[in-house]
């Protein structure tokens, strides 16, 4: 402060116990008003002022922090104060510490930005914790250096030059004294971990050191003998000692493990009525005889807890108390609930929600102003929210503000849900394609789905418009209308088609879902003589499959469907499951030139499907984003024998949301022996998905699967296939892209495999 602030002594010397000053000026103020200074030291013209009171003021004026220097002065009957202000930061950059943004991002955390106050400390500081960061990711004697440019009189460009210095990896790790947990489990949990053999392959131990974490790693081994059983476990502080030649470095824990406990008796105690404290021992992981686990403790805590909280207790809180009995090595444990006071819901505040309107995410918080707290309902209201597919993000947190009563604050990070594409492509078979399309399923904030699509190519032409209003009016109901036109050209027919459909559809039970519609479909289907498309491949005989020149119908149908959805997102769920059955009735009638293989002419079918899908997410467990997904789907038409089948009403396999790995639709009866099948009337695919992080910044997601599928007329597995491969999820500003790279791994006789496949627009 002493060489900052410089006071002028004269003003001593000159007796200025208690002077009045007639005016007090200010020179050289920008980034304060004459007010503001004037507020701040207390005093305005005319008012006793003396040494002390002008020394004070001095001290507050610089504590501002906006000045270089502040000086005091006595011109006549005046008072001057006279600033010399810091200067501005014009720019700043970082070279060398990683991503632009990332740069950006940390820059601004510690305070350094475009627009604010030059400081020599705050640039020091900046290189400390440049350091620090760079040390916390492993990187050891990084040199950070600073060029500071003057721009004009007022401002100043900064530069940061970072050069990384080298990353200390873990050679090797030795827990003394441990005997009865091997290495590996003991340093599954730690964040610093033992090099593996080629460690920079996934799923391996890199090496890499972080010491910010070590102090942290102490208690995580503690923590993983406590999850065996062993509660007297001691673990010393690691030890970590560099060889700063080689950068290689290896740590020491001293173990003491003890001895292995199990549960003897556990019991529920609760001062909540309502209660049922034998049905709550039931639902816990931890049971009598088994080896004590603190994970599953604190697992049973939290589910105790939740029991108490539907019950309106949201501060309820589940102390453990432990028995140990050291001669039989058992732990008895009782769980005492401790619900205070019964809590009502105050209001609900929502914020992030810039388009999405607040009627619309009130539809699905099934808690309100005035209802009582539930810890179920809290968290299915999150999951109802990511489901939407709205919203990148959802935070409910609660805001306590008294005994009984509690603020729900909803915080929404709004997801891209509009989407305008234009696109094109290439393929041997349909030669070029161009698509383009505009949706919204979130169309102008109302939760209302809407779009408007087209597709071109030289054998392909489709349109397509549909609405969905999920909620109409705001209540459970929801109304679907579809209108398409589509004319495909196949390898020996061509067929050309119109639909509408109205589904109308009603929440049951929270997560249920059903639904009733109509649906109308014109078909017209004639034989293909274009000569391009039988030259397609030469080496294939292209065939009339079931000897018709034209095939032209009507259809009528009856649209039933029953759906359950308890997921936690609409793109990545990490658990819970969808589930669905959906039936048609259909009825057919038409003018078809060749019907006399089935003298019963057009008839009715019945078609019906259903999907399973399973998600879990195994974060909790090992504390990586790895999620497992099992997805089944199945379909079988049902018509009397005699009467005619249409063949685009027929059932086909492959593709994605098939069997990847296959052209789409290229497997059905006869496609074994010829290039375009007859279609069948039962299928049914299986796939076993893992998916991890592949990058978190861009939101992509690296998807591992093998898919199994079988397809027939009068059986399920009259054709079997299967393939695996890698899918790319990306969650783009323009909607989800899947890059899809697979291999069949049993194709036989003419099927068309496909190596890469892409879908825009369709969830993980």
């Amino acid at each position: 402060m002493g060489r900052k602030i410089v006071f002028v002594w004269f003003l001593l010397v000159a007796a200025l116990f208690a002077q009045r000053f007639s005016e007090i000026r200010f020179v050289g103020l920008s980034h304060l008003s004459d007010a503001s200074a004037k507020e701040i030291i207390g005093f305005d013209a005319g008012d006793d002022v003396d040494a002390m009171r002008i020394n004070e003021a001095l001290k507050k004026l610089y504590a501002q922090g906006y000045f270089k220097d502040v000086r005091a002065e006595r011109s006549g009957n005046t008072l001057i104060f006279r600033f010399k202000e810091k200067k501005a930061i014009a720019n700043v950059e970082m070279d060398g510490f990683g991503k632009d943004k990332e740069s950006e991002k940390f820059l601004e955390a510690i305070g350094l930005k475009r627009g604010a106050l030059y400081d020599e400390e705050k640039i020091a500081h900046a290189k400390e914790e440049i350091v620090k960061a760079l040390e916390a990711r492993g990187y050891y004697d990084t040199v950070v250096e600073t060029d500071v440019t003057p721009v004009g009189e007022s401002s100043v460009s900064i530069k940061f030059d970072v050069n990384k210095g080298e990353k200390i990896t873990i050679r090797r790790i030795n827990f003394i004294g441990a005997k009865k947990l091997d290495k590996d489990t003991l340093q599954l949990d730690l964040a610093n971990k033992e090099a593996d053999f080629m460690g920079w392959l996934p799923f391996l131990n890199d090496g890499e050191a972080h010491v910010d974490q070590l102090a942290y790693d102490a208690y995580r081994l503690k923590d993983t003998y406590m999850k065996h059983g062993y509660i007297d476990a001691y673990v010393s502080k690691p030890l970590m000692r560099v060889d700063f030649g080689s950068y290689n470095a290896k740590i020491n824990y001293l173990v003491h493990e003890g001895e292995q406990y199990r549960i003897g008796d556990i019991e529920v105690e609760s001062d909540i009525e309502g209660l049922d404290e034998k049905r709550l021992k039931s639902m816990l992981v931890l049971h009598k005889g088994k080896i004590f686990n603190i994970k599953k403790m604190r697992r049973d805590m939290r589910t105790l807890k939740t029991a108490a909280g539907d019950l309106g207790y949201a501060y309820a809180r589940v102390v453990p108390q432990m028995h140990k009995d050291e001669e039989k090595h058992t732990i008895d444990l009782k769980f005492v609930i401790q619900g205070g006071d019964v809590v009502t819901i105050n209001d609900v505040l929502i914020s992030g929600n810039n388009q999405t309107k607040d009627r619309v995410i009130r539809r699905y918080l099934y808690l309100a102003p005035g209802d009582r707290y539930s810890a179920t309902d809290l968290q299915d209201s999150r999951n109802a929210l990511g489901r939407t597919g709205f919203f990148e993000s959802v935070k409910i947190e609660e805001q306590r503000i008294s005994e009984d009563k509690i603020n729900l604050l909803v915080k929404v990070k709004e997801a891209p849900t509009g989407t305008i594409s234009v696109g094109g492509g290439y393929s041997t078979y349909e030669k070029a394609i161009f698509t383009a399309s505009v949706s919204d399923k979130n169309f102008l904030g109302t939760g209302i789905a809407a779009s408007l699509g087209f597709e071109f190519s030289k054998i392909k032409r489709s349109y397509t418009i549909s609405l969905t209003n999920p909620r109409v009016w705001d209540s459970l109901y929801s109304l679907s209308l579809g209108l398409n036109q589509r004319h495909y050209e196949y390898p020996n027919f061509i067929t050309d088609t119109k639909s509408a459909s109205l589904v109308v559809g009603r929440e049951f039970w929270r997560y249920w879902q059903a639904s009733i519609g109509v649906q109308y479909v014109s078909n017209n289907s004639h034989k293909n003589n274009n000569s391009s498309l039988a030259a397609y491949d030469q080496n294939l005989t292209f065939f009339d499959p079931i000897g018709f020149y034209t095939e032209r119908y009507k259809k009528s149908s009856f649209l039933m469907s029953l759906g359950f959805d308890n997921t936690d997102d609409y793109y990545v769920p990490r658990s819970g499951m969808i589930a669905g059955v959906n039936v048609e009735f259909a009825s057919l009638s038409g003018d078809d030139v060749n019907l006399s293989k089935y003298p019963g002419g057009y008839g009715k079918f019945t078609k019906v499907s259903g999907r399973f899908g399973y998600y879990y997410g195994l974060q909790d467990w090992i504390d990586y984003d790895l999620i497992l997904r099992f997805k089944a789907r199945a379909e079988e038409i049902f018509s009397k024998s005699g009467e005619k089948l249409p063949i685009a009403e027929k059932l086909f396999m492959g593709g994605a949301g098939s069997l990847r790995g296959y052209d789409p639709y290229s497997l059905s009866p006869g496609s074994s022996t010829s290039y375009y099948g007859t279609g069948g009337k039962k299928s049914a695919t299986f796939s076993l998905e893992a998916s991890i992080p592949f990058s978190e910044s861009a939101k992509m997601r690296l998807t591992g699967f093998y898919d199994y599928g079988m397809i027939g007329e009068n059986s399920f597995g009259e054709i079997k296939r299967s393939s695996a491969g890698v899918v790319v999820e990306w969650l783009s500003g323009f909607g989800p892209i899947n890059l899809i790279f697979a291999k069949a791994l049993d194709a036989k006789g003419y099927d068309r495999t496909s190596t890469f496949e892409f879908t825009m627009g369709t969830k993980f």
